[in-house]
């Protein structure tokens, strides 16, 4: 574990927890390739919520679109959040939004490692 957390100490709970187990077999070199990759690619929470946050101010949906789910951000902006009850429940959902973006992309960097 602390080897991931010197790759990559901007993760905690349980995203630290899954990469852990996910990078257990890893040497340093391949570590290191894999923090850098998933670094670049991974989205911060509080990114997630700041643009939630304007979504319920201003532009809905620009979180979904940041997660790759560019469908429902679309249908979020057409719709105002799907009447702002949308957009407030990614609000409260918004650890686990990310952390779904984040497993999957994790799984595709080890893929490429």
């Amino acid at each position: 574990m602390s080897n991931l957390i010197k790759a990559l100490p901007e993760v905690s709970g349980d995203e630290a927890l899954y990469l852990n187990k996910l990078t257990a077999g890893m040497n340093h070199d391949q570590l290191a390739n894999f923090a850098n990759a998933y670094r670049a690619r991974r989205k911060d929470p509080q990114i997630i919520l700041i643009t939630c946050l304007i979504g319920l101010i201003s532009i809905a949906g620009i979180h979904r679109m940041l997660l790759g789910q560019i469908g429902m951000g679309v249908l979020y902006l057409f719709t105002a959040g799907l009447c702002f009850i949308g957009t407030i429940v990614d609000l409260v959902n918004y650890k686990d939004l990310t952390f779904r973006y984040n497993h999957e992309i994790a799984l595709e960097v080890k893929q490429l490692i």
